[in-house]
């Protein structure tokens, strides 16, 4: 019996994966670099199923359908160049590498050109949907050797979450690093979403005093509406859950929050390509902040808690306006989101289709959300679309939810609870609409003290000017560049 895939890296998300192949009539071949995992995974969860264990890479690829196709499911960074270490002296020209770990794209820019320059075809995919996803439908976001697609189209595509009309949430993303850095962003979206519940639900909890209980009804009642999502559902999921002792888990639960890179890539990659991804990058300080809880216990020690008072209008009110702040931040959370692909499509000449990709987050995927079908309208509608808050729907939609955003930010700031993924949000949207901004004293002060020089507004873009600020200073001016 021959495999029609060979998988390694038998973690969580690996298992569901071949456990998902298979439901799909797929044949499987496993490896782990711990072989125990092999024989208890096929002894166990995998007994009696079309799974055929290897305990060496030789042995995996030996039982490989041609062209073979190896996909690896291992911690990103050198475990990946480990692995593939392993496995590409044991192949064919013709034959795919997948890795389908949360790698940087610009590893995967790297080893595809090295497997590429050994005959060999690799492709990088996004997979999203942790263990449920995994085991019963993720998202899909593979890019690379574009030769691959056929080949591994009809496994992934079987395999992917499905949205109501059939459509799998799996399509080829494009040429590169483009599949990881789709995922890339998916991840860093993530991000401002889950900080953005948690500063809602910050605010429910210490300004409106409402019980876990109460907070799950508001998620529940949200979730039936335009803010129907996967992350509103396990909000509401999480609150209502009790410890052993009947009491929420949730208020048991150290606050300090980990993460894994994506979520810094993405703001690191924002800083390189110079796109304004503001919430994104203080979701990812949010976590930052939230680790340091020693500090923060003895800051309190010091200079004492912020001393606003608990919120006294009318709670319903107040509780309408906390669901429409976050629906107009999620909006613009996918703006930027979008924003970036965009950039990374012309630095790299990457031809991404963004209602498709909006398609393959519908279903399956931790980001998953009602309004992204509404995403991909927008860009189908307008494929040159240069920012998502242009498309008629949404700018409606921010602009009607605008009022609340400010209210909620301004009695988060009076009192005293941070809400830094909210208030970016809402001075991203104002600074967007600002037509003359103060950067023009911030041009002369680069000027003045470094000769940077400054373009005017009475002249063509694109010529520049010095200006000898002190009387002493000459006419030499330094060259003009922008990283």
């Amino acid at each position: 019996m021959k495999a029609d895939i060979g998988l390694v890296g038998l973690a969580v998300m690996g298992e569901n994966l071949v456990l998902n192949m298979e439901s799909h009539g797929f044949t499987i071949a496993v490896y782990n670099r711990t072989v125990e995992k092999v024989d208890a995974f096929t002894s166990g969860r995998g007994a009696g199923k079309h799974i055929i264990g290897a305990h060496s890479p030789k042995e995996l690829v030996a039982v490989l359908k041609k062209p073979r196709i190896v996909m690896i499911m291992v911690r990103a960074g050198s475990a990946v160049d480990d692995t593939i270490a392993q496995i590409a002296p044991l192949l064919e020209p013709g034959d795919i590498i997948v890795d389908g770990g949360n790698s940087n794209y610009q590893d995967t820019m790297r080893r595809l050109a090295e497997l590429e320059g050994k005959g060999l075809l690799y492709v990088g995919t996004g997979v999203s949907g942790g263990e449920e996803g995994a085991l019963n439908g993720p998202s899909l976001m593979p890019g690379g050797s574009e030769a691959a697609w056929p080949h591994i189209k009809p496994i992934f595509q079987a395999i992917a979450a499905k949205v109501d009309d059939g459509s799998p949430c799996c399509d080829w993303v494009g040429p590169g690093g483009a599949g990881h850095f789709v995922k890339m962003v998916h991840n860093g979206i993530e991000y401002g979403d889950m900080q953005l519940i948690a500063e809602v639900y910050h605010m429910m909890r210490d300004q409106l005093g409402m019980t876990p209980d109460e907070m799950a009804d508001v998620f529940e009642a949200w979730n039936k509406g335009e803010l129907d999502s996967y992350l509103v559902a396990i909000t509401r999921d999480i609150l209502r859950f009790k410890d052993e002792d009947g009491l929420p888990i949730v208020d048991k639960i150290l606050d300090a929050a980990g993460q894994k890179g994506t979520g810094k890539w993405t703001g690191i990659t924002a800083l390189d390509f110079s796109v304004p991804v503001t919430l994104i990058v203080e979701a990812v300080f949010a976590r930052c902040l939230s680790a340091m809880k020693d500090e923060r216990v003895r800051a309190v020690k010091i200079l004492g808690k912020p001393s606003g008072a608990r919120f006294k209008g009318s709670r319903g009110a107040f509780i309408e306006d906390l669901g429409k702040a976050l629906y107009a931040a999620k909006i613009i959370s996918y703006a930027q989101g979008f924003m970036l692909l965009r950039e990374a499509a012309a630095e790299y000449g990457w031809k991404l289709n963004y209602g498709s990709i909006a398609l393959m987050w519908r279903g399956g995927c931790i980001i998953r959300s009602r309004f992204l079908g509404r995403i991909k309208e927008a860009f189908d509608a307008e494929p040159s679309l240069s920012n998502l808050v242009f498309a008629p729907f949404f700018a409606a939609q921010v602009l009607e939810n605008e009022s609340a955003l400010r209210n909620v930010v301004g009695e988060a700031v009076a009192s005293g609870i941070p809400v830094p993924a909210l208030s970016s949000a809402l001075e991203w949207f104002d600074g967007l609409r600002t037509e003359r901004l103060p950067a023009n004293l911030l041009q002369a002060q680069r000027d003045y003290f470094g000769a940077h020089t400054y373009e005017r507004i009475d002249k063509p873009r694109g010529e520049f000017f010095h200006t000898n600020w002190t009387g002493h200073g000459g006419s030499t001016a330094a060259s003009t560049y922008v990283v």
